[in-house]
């Protein structure tokens, strides 16, 4: 009895352990998604192979140049696509060279992602799934985040996608997607946007003329534009440009005393530039055709050591210079007065540093301007002729003949063919011309009225003696 006992106890046991487990849930086998590991498999009749192999080859050459070929591929592994195919001539002929040639740089390749991307939508919308005629028409977001307005004309009944009208309806058809050909290249607002960001002044070599600031004139001190307290400024750090004008830093007049100097650091000087006032005279006497000006520079004037104490304390200057046949036509006259020559250097000299090609470019975009110069308060004049920059105005005016002389960052010197005025002193010479011609005309009518007169009775005088004869 005890044996059999014993055999069915184990015989429930088992039992209860066979229940158990059939009731307990089975645990999920651990399997791997080949999707997640390996790229999806895009075959050969997908709108992607198609649109490569279209004849819209400009569209498809920007797409490899995006590389959005990858990308492209995981939308159409997950659903089916819609992609406006500008024509070939949109982006040949018709598109900008300007915003072309800024899409194709390295730096700009995400506005060009965006842009393509504008093309795309992550749905299906063949020709019948446009909107019907006279609705308001729909509003589709596409691959960039930006969405393009489908709409149907009411007249015409032409469909349009933005500002682009579609002119090959359902051209390529596949089963993943649709590609509707359409008469231009669509613009999103944020590549508009970053391409006239590109396009700012601010990015052109050229160099607009900045007038002097503007200082009190009893305090010598820069007038603050706004009136809040801001506590004392720091001190401007080693080799930074002085904060006051260069006429500040002149010496009163010509050759009487030296300049006061108040640039930055007082008489610790940052920049020698006794030392490059030397080595661009030096660049003048060997260039040649210039040898007038440098003996104005060093001999007849004080203006040399001027120049260097100006460029020691930060300003920088250009300087036109005539050259030697310019300065031959100069009368006694013109320089023999007090002061005469270091007058007419001073109008040849801008407080500015320029080259011949930031001013090519300054008045190539901003027309006529006007730089200051040492010469207060009179203006250089400048204009674009015959492809260079012609300084001054009417018979007075002279070309940059010879480009770049010399360039060091703090002297810029260029040459050019003729000694300039200012236009008050050319308008003076002109007034006296004119009264002097009008008092000589005045003495040459009388003087031919008493030649006549004179005439006129020797013949009658000798008419009166022929009748007496006879």
């Amino acid at each position: 009895m005890g044996g059999l006992r014993k055999y069915g106890c184990l015989f429930i046991f088992s039992l209860l352990f066979l229940s158990i487990s059939t009731a307990l849930p089975a645990r999920p086998a651990k399997t791997t998604s080949p999707a997640a590991n390996s790229p999806v498999q895009i075959n050969s009749n997908s709108v992607l192979v198609a649109l490569l192999d279209s004849h819209y080859t400009e569209l498809a050459e920007l797409v490899e140049k995006a590389l959005l070929l990858q990308k492209l591929e995981d939308v159409v592994g997950n659903q089916n696509i819609t992609i406006f195919a500008p024509k070939n001539e949109a982006l040949e002929r018709d598109l900008d060279p300007e915003f072309k040639r800024f899409l194709l740089e390295p730096g700009n390749l995400r506005s060009l992602q965006t842009l393509l991307l504008f093309h795309v939508i992550p749905a299906r919308v063949d020709s019948k799934g446009w909107p019907a005629h006279g609705s308001e028409g729909r509003h589709h977001l596409t691959l960039s985040n930006e969405k393009v307005h489908l709409h149907r004309h009411k007249k015409s009944g032409d469909k349009t996608v933005d500002l682009a009208k579609v002119i090959r309806p359902n051209d390529i058809v596949r089963p993943d997607g649709v590609i509707h050909g359409i008469e231009r290249l669509l613009v999103p607002q944020s590549v508009l946007e970053d391409f006239n960001r590109r396009r700012n002044l601010r990015s052109i070599s050229a160099v607009i003329p900045e007038g002097a600031p503007v200082v009190d004139p009893r305090t010598n001190k820069l007038i603050k534009k706004s009136k809040k307290a801001a506590g004392p400024p720091p001190p401007p750090p080693p080799g930074a440009p002085p904060a006051l004008p260069i006429y500040a830093a002149m010496a009163p007049g010509p050759g009487l005393a030296p300049a006061p100097a108040p640039g930055p650091g007082g008489s610790h000087h940052h920049f020698n530039g006794e030392a490059q006032v030397k080595d661009f005279i030096t660049t003048l006497v060997q260039y040649g055709g210039y040898n007038e000006l440098a003996d104005i520079l060093v001999n007849l004037t004080s203006l040399a050591t001027e120049m260097g104490r100006l460029v020691s304390e930060g300003y920088t200057i250009t300087v036109l210079a005539p050259n030697d046949e310019a300065m031959a036509k100069l009368t006694t006259d013109q320089l023999s007065e007090p002061g005469a020559p270091e007058q007419i250097m001073y109008y040849h000299i801008i407080p500015e540093y320029q080259t011949e090609e930031s001013m090519y470019n300054a008045v190539r975009r901003f027309g006529k301007i006007k730089y200051d110069t040492l010469r207060l308060p009179h203006k250089m004049a400048a204009e674009e002729a015959d492809g260079s920059v012609k300084f001054g105005q009417g018979e007075g005016s002279a070309y940059l003949f010879d480009p770049d002389i010399y360039t060091d960052g703090r002297i810029s010197v260029q040459g050019i063919d003729g000694v300039l005025f200012p236009l008050e002193e050319k308008d003076d010479n002109i007034t006296a011309l004119q009264k002097s011609t009008r008092v000589t005309k005045v003495v040459t009518k009388s003087r031919r009225g008493k030649l006549l007169e004179t005439t006129c009775w020797m013949l009658g005088s000798m008419v009166q003696r022929f009748n007496a004869c006879q």
